[in-house]
């Protein structure tokens, strides 16, 4: 299994408060020399997953001490539906399937709300760094995504209300189709990751126009 940096979704501000960054697909930089200074998401990697298996599928999310010992463990799954990551000074690696025994390391982000389950998926793993008070533009994407946080909080408005999460470990999840706001909130430097999970021959994000946030979320 191959590896390189870090993706994530959707670009960031870094002006005023209230900036806004632009909806990108641009490779993240080699861990080796990405500083991980706030602006635009990058995506770090994308995974073919094929069909999704049957039940309740979660985003397996588990930190190791170096590449190598990640990737064992991916060689070791069951499918080869994961990604080696190095992101943030720290290595993780991502996959997707059912819930299994809970294991030291490894958080399961989940169930993930697919709501067509037809056809061949693809998973695309962001990363962003967002100072307080930074947001992603609004947006929709043609499956749900999932958020989770190596540091810092979270608040999410969509038409469905507001989602907030505190801290490292933390995340949140929302379906597919409604518009979103994504703002890093608290005092502390939000470093995260992103999970668009979508139906390979749909786009998995789309910038948005017709619906405003009412502020819901404060930095």
């Amino acid at each position: 299994m191959t590896w390189k940096a870090v993706l994530f979704i959707i670009p960031l501000v870094f002006a005023a408060p209230s900036a806004f960054a632009q909806a990108t697909s641009r490779t993240c930089p080699d861990a080796a020399t990405d500083t991980d200074q706030p602006g635009p998401a990058c995506l770090m990697t994308r995974t073919e997953i094929g069909e999704l298996p049957a039940g309740d599928v979660y985003w397996h999310v588990s930190e190791f001490p170096d590449a190598s010992a990640a990737q064992a463990q991916a060689q070791s799954l069951a499918t080869p539906k994961s990604a080696v990551v190095q992101a943030f000074g720290k290595t993780f690696l991502f996959s997707i399937g059912p819930r299994t025994a809970d294991v030291p390391g490894t958080v399961q982000v989940g169930p993930l709300p697919v709501k067509i389950r037809d056809g061949d998926f693809v998973a695309e793993y962001l990363k962003s760094t967002f100072t307080p008070g930074m947001t992603a533009p609004v947006h929709v994407h043609s499956g749900p995504e999932a958020f989770y946080a190596v540091s810092g909080d979270t608040c999410l408005e969509s038409p469905d209300g507001v989602q907030t999460a505190k801290g490292a470990g933390s995340s949140l999840i929302i379906r597919e189709g409604p518009a979103m706001l994504l703002m890093a909130t608290g005092t502390e430097t939000r470093h995260g990751f992103a999970l668009i999970l979508h139906r390979k021959n749909s786009p998995p994000t789309t910038l948005v126009h017709d619906w405003m946030p009412k502020g819901l979320c404060h930095p």
